[in-house]
Formats: structure tokens, sequence, C-alpha cells
């Protein structure tokens, strides 16, 4: 039988995906993201960038764009 932790690194996660933009580069837009997130979100933990893809408009690059997905830790 395993035993159960109780350990101060225990705890319930969520995670949410949220797209930035930027007309600069992908970094810039996942920065963008998670920045403007992190007002919001509170202990945010991880950051993971999943997909980058860019806005086209008579044949050249507009934006970018980066879907992050964040996890925080919920409070209790």
């Amino acid at each position: 039988m395993a035993k159960k932790s109780t350990s101060s690194s225990s705890g319930v996660y969520r995670v949410t995906e949220i797209i930035g933009t930027s007309t600069v580069s992908w970094e810039d837009a996942a920065k963008t993201a998670i920045e403007t997130a992190a007002k919001t979100l509170r202990d945010l933990r991880v950051a993971e960038v999943g997909k980058l893809d860019c806005k086209v408009e008579n044949g050249k690059v507009v934006a970018f764009r980066a879907r992050v997905s964040l996890s925080f830790k919920y409070e209790g």
C-alpha cells in the first residue's frame, strides 16, 4: 500500500490555454500572453508554448501568435 504524502509540494493545479499576439516575434507573443495573464492569475508555475502560427495578409506576415498553456496552483 502506498504511503500518503504530506509534503508541502503537493497540491492542485489548473492548466489554462491562452494565445498571445505580436507584430514583432513569436517570443514576444508568448511573453505578452504570460505577462498579461500574470496580472490576474496568481502563483503562475509553468508556461508551455504548444503551438506557433502567424497571420498572413497579402502574402506578408503581419502578426505572430503563440498558444501558451499556463499552470497555476489553487489556493487553499
